[in-house]
């Protein structure tokens, strides 16, 4: 299988804080959270996954 640039956006982390905060807004979140060099929508993983199950 072919890694593609999406994936990392499909685990919800973003090259940039500017991209992690659009997606938060699509999701529900209103902050993002930087995570290893990565940025997350949410304040952090936990209400991440709280929003995500919530689609």
């Amino acid at each position: 299988m072919n890694q593609t640039p999406g994936l990392a956006h499909g685990k919800g982390l973003y090259a940039t804080e500017a991209e992690a905060q659009q997606r938060a807004a699509e999701i529900g979140c209103t902050t993002v959270h930087e995570n290893n060099g990565r940025w997350m929508p949410c304040a952090d993983e936990r209400e991440l996954h709280r929003q995500l199950r919530k689609q």
